[in-house]
């Protein structure tokens, strides 16, 4: 660990990729939490793809492979499928995931065109284009690492400035129409910013992979907590981190790509959350019922103790397991129930093994059924 921390401050390329990586993190994870919160996960998807005859085209038109132009190109053609969404969903009775897969695959079917044009006739000057497919993460420098910092620092700005305009559109949209917010308006620009975040992620996972990063750290941050700030800056965490970790792992490993990488990262972070996280969590949702389960068996057992014990006027009367197994139809956990009981004292065990109440026993019992509105049919004399 020590040597993979030192290669990340002293080797350029390692360094390179990890800010990228780190970059698209923040960038992806915040402004995906919009879209997870707004059911529109796969709008990444789609833009995503949307891009690609963007880059295509940028580089038709400036004959250049840097990353500016391509980023721009990227984002015009993802803003226009944007638009091409939310003019079919709203203008025809085609429903919203029907639009994203028409764009989705439209969009992807002519960039695909574009590249094999390309590839017949612009020669060996579009080599590399095909890597926004997957990605290409080892091949930043220091100046895409900048454009990817400006851009996604741009669109966290104008997150912050819109704060309460896009809390109100993720929530509660028809109250913020009521109160004569530009509810469709805020919609394009929030989206749009989304756009810049997909595009600026191009390069280092590519079209394919993009959706990812723009879900699972959101997704993940969704677990851990229900306020919108902790949200965000929980997915920007975890966005970061999974960048990191994607890029230091497959520097550290020969012959593993690092889009990918950076993509089962974020997938282990939201298996992790899905599992752990206090609220939501399976596991803790698993203990919770297996305790709570517990806690009914022991109360009704103690109860039903109780229940035997009045009706013979003696709060001591000791009875038998098999008793009880049969008040709990049948039960076959009533002997485990009832060790558990004696080790907390509420019951005692005879030397014949026949259980009765002790005091505290009757004591808990009697709040039980207080508390439940129960009472057995006769009573306990207590003399």
């Amino acid at each position: 660990m020590l040597d993979l921390f030192s290669q990340l401050l002293t080797d350029y390329t390692l360094r390179t990729v990890a800010l990228g990586a780190a970059t698209l993190g923040i960038v992806g994870g915040g402004l995906g939490s919009y879209a997870v919160l707004r059911g529109q996960s796969l709008l990444g998807d789609a833009i995503s793809h949307a891009a690609l005859p963007g880059i295509a085209l940028a580089f038709l038109i400036t004959g250049s492979k840097a990353p500016l132009p391509l980023m721009l190109g990227a984002a015009a053609t993802g803003i226009v499928a944007t638009l091409f969404i939310i003019g079919v969903t709203n203008t025809t009775r085609v429903p919203y995931d029907s639009a994203l897969a028409l764009a989705l695959s439209a969009f992807f079917g002519v960039g695909l065109v574009l590249l094999t044009y390309l590839q017949q006739h612009a020669g060996a000057a579009q080599a590399g284009l095909d890597s926004f497919l997957f990605g290409q993460a080892a091949a930043l420098v220091e100046h895409d690492v900048v454009v990817m910092a400006v851009l996604g620092g741009i669109a966290l700005l104008a997150l912050l400035l819109f704060w309460k305009e896009f809390k109100l559109l993720a929530f509660d949209p028809d109250f913020g129409r009521s109160l004569g917010f530009p509810i469709r308006m805020l919609d394009i620009v929030l989206t749009t910013l989304l756009v810049v975040a997909i595009v600026i992620g191009l390069q280092t996972v590519g079209v394919v992979l993009m959706s990812a990063v723009i879900v699972a750290p959101a997704a993940a941050a969704r677990q851990w907590t229900d306020r919108l700030s902790v949200m965000v800056a929980l997915a920007a965490t975890f966005g970061a981190l999974s960048g990191v970790s994607g890029a230091v792992v497959s520097g550290a490993t020969a012959n593993l790509p690092t889009g990918p990488t950076i993509v089962l990262c974020m997938g282990t972070v939201v298996i992790v959350s899905l599992l752990l996280a206090p609220n939501r969590g399976l596991l803790w949702r698993w203990w919770r019922q297996w305790r709570t389960s517990r806690r009914l068996r022991q109360e009704r057992v103690l109860y039903d103790l109780y229940t035997l014990a009045a009706k013979h006027g003696a709060g001591d009367r000791p009875h038998e397991a098999a008793t009880l197994d049969a008040m709990v139809s049948g039960s076959t956990r009533t002997a485990y129930v009832l060790r558990r009981l004696a080790e907390q004292g509420l019951v005692a065990e005879t030397s014949d093994e026949r259980w009765h109440l002790t005091d505290e026993g009757l004591e808990e019992a009697r709040r039980l059924a207080d508390k439940r509105n129960l009472a057995p049919d006769a009573t306990i004399d207590d003399a």
